[in-house]
């Protein structure tokens, strides 16, 4: 993506029009956009927690908060781990969603155990959508943690669409599924006109 330096805004122009930037790694300076054939949502109405899950979350193994520490979200987002040494994660993304989560439309959600930053996940918030972009995890569940806390969260706010990009088998075991580009671009058009407010983590 060449030509002048992107902005915030026009990162957010692009969300409402179905796209979103990425960088081929974490190295490479610039970014293309992308908007695919079949997009990956998650139904807030059909979110399902595996029973195991439920009890981790129930446990209170973790401490889960939001908004506390943003930038070492996304960092740990784009640090290599085992099967992901690569990261479409790149500087430029790391300045322009953090200057969106200064303008209040880009929130983490952040799990700890004791001081620790265990686990977490990130994303941008456009009306009644909300854009995930990526998760981490360092102990097992705490992602998963982090995005049971993110559905109760939109679904008390009044959000619509919690769109996750692309299906992965982690986010299918949770009901994501595919819908055509067109499809989505309705349901996006719907959440962009309702009315929505980010709460804390219950």
């Amino acid at each position: 993506m060449h030509g002048p330096r992107l902005t915030p805004e026009i990162l957010l122009r692009a969300y409402a029009e179905g796209l979103f930037p990425m960088a081929e790694k974490r190295d490479d300076p610039t970014l293309y956009w992308v908007s695919p054939d079949k997009r990956g949502i998650l139904p807030l109405d059909e979110f399902h927690v595996p029973h195991r899950l439920a009890r981790t979350v129930r446990s209170g193994r973790f401490t889960v908060t939001s908004d506390q520490a943003f930038a070492d979200v996304m960092r740990a987002c784009a640090a290599p781990a085992p099967g992901r040494e690569e990261s479409w994660i790149n500087g430029e993304i790391l300045r322009l969603y953090t200057a969106l989560h200064v303008g209040g439309h880009a929130h983490s959600i952040e799990c700890w155990h004791g001081e620790e930053l265990v686990g977490g996940l990130y994303g941008v918030r456009l009306g009644g959508a909300f854009f995930g972009e990526s998760m981490f995890s360092k102990q097992r569940d705490a992602s998963k943690v982090a995005l049971v806390h993110l559905v109760d969260t939109l679904r008390r706010g009044g959000f619509t669409l919690l769109d996750t990009q692309f299906i992965t088998a982690h986010l299918a075991q949770f009901g994501a599924v595919e819908i055509p580009r067109a499809q989505y671009l309705g349901l996006l058009n719907q959440a962009l006109n309702r009315e929505a407010i980010w709460v804390r983590p219950g």
